[in-house]
């Protein structure tokens, strides 16, 4: 469902990221302002957070006829989930991005699409999906974390920090490639050096 210019369209059909401009006029500087929510596409997101597929996105968007195409420009608001980047617990978050895209008219018979990062309308179709993909992964937190203090797991039992506490430890047990070191008595080579 969303809103055009007070009116409600119903988008249940199809992507919910294309946007048919038909009432948009190509005179430059018209403009139509929408807001929709649209459903999560699949595969947005890294190893440790995305936007779940088919979660709801809020978009406020304002589309501008300028001479070389349409202007779009506006926020989208996502969900987040995924794992702590250090104690591996579940986080959930929201993301806001700001989109600005200027979508062009086709090409006419000798111009060349050779800018592969130039955005080309369908028609009257406008499909912000791509601007909304590439928006959204670059915004993404690269390590996530469920608090900005959170210490982690323990690297020798695994057991989460957080719970137990300042004092945990696991007394004198260290790695047996280190046990040869106990026996090396620094002192004496420093006195050494010291005499010659």
């Amino acid at each position: 469902m969303s809103n055009v210019n007070g009116k409600t369209v119903d988008h249940r059909a199809g992507n919910d990221f294309v946007f048919d401009l038909r009432s948009l006029s190509r005179q430059p500087g018209s403009f139509r302002a929408e807001t929709r929510t649209a459903r999560a596409p699949e595969g947005l997101g890294s190893g440790l957070v995305g936007v779940p597929a088919g979660a709801e996105v809020a978009l406020d968007l304002r589309f501008e006829a300028v001479s070389e195409g349409v202007l779009v420009t506006g926020s989208a608001i996502a969900p987040l989930a995924g794992e702590c980047a250090r104690c591996l617990d579940q986080v959930t978050s929201t993301t806001e991005v700001w989109i600005q895209e200027l979508y062009r008219y086709l090409p006419g018979p000798g111009d060349g699409e050779d800018d592969e990062e130039e955005r080309f309308l369908d028609g009257d179709l406008l499909d912000l999906g791509p601007a909304f993909r590439d928006a959204v992964v670059l915004a993404l937190p690269l390590s996530p974390l469920c608090r900005e203090d959170c210490p982690g797991l323990c690297v020798e039992c695994g057991v989460r920090l957080a719970e137990a506490g300042p004092l945990h430890g696991h007394g004198e047990n260290l790695d047996p490639r280190w046990s040869a070191l106990r026996q090396l008595d620094v002192s004496d080579r420093v006195e050494d050096r010291q005499e010659g």
